[in-house]
């Protein structure tokens, strides 16, 4: 049976770029909310968008478990702002007898800004990705519900380089 790697980490500090990297090594399919709203809804979801994510969270989980049933190795690319968040999903994954690992992105403040302002620079350029514009509003709203984790939920503890 394959396992699950949870990526967690503040926006924009380099989960994604990590997650890709880290499929290729381990053999592993990569489930990313924010590239599921980026397809279907190009990140227009406005003041639907916490909904919405959450109901693709969980289709996710659920698809996240028959792959594993499946012997294939899984990547979560969501951030797990939240210690109830993350301990949710270990004690979801452990009721399913499925192993997970938790990797965390430690960042410093200046690089972690710097990363915000070059990936804004991108989205207004046509050529973010998946990525959503981050104004003042949502960086003040998303900082209000970070939780970082202690060095007992992570398994990975990784600190982003620039």
């Amino acid at each position: 049976m394959g396992k699950v790697i949870l990526i967690c980490g503040k926006i924009a500090c380099g989960k994604t770029y990590y997650a890709n990297n880290l499929a290729q090594k381990v053999k592993a399919i990569i489930l990313s909310c924010d590239e599921v709203t980026s397809r279907l809804f190009a990140n227009n979801l406005g003041y639907k968008h916490n909904l919405m994510s959450k109901n693709i969270q969980q289709y996710l989980l659920k698809k996240s478990v028959e792959l594993v049933k499946l012997d294939c190795n899984v990547i979560l690319d969501w951030g797990f702002w939240t210690a109830e968040d993350r301990q949710y999903l270990r004690k979801f994954y452990r009721s399913q007898d499925i192993a997970c690992e938790w990797h965390y992105l430690a960042i410093d403040e200046r690089s972690w800004r710097k990363n915000i302002e070059e990936r804004n620079q991108q989205v207004l350029a046509g050529n973010g990705g998946s990525a959503f514009y981050v104004d003042d509003g949502l960086m003040k709203k998303l900082l209000s519900q970070w939780k970082t984790p202690c060095q007992d939920e992570i398994d990975v503890w990784y600190t982003v380089k620039r």
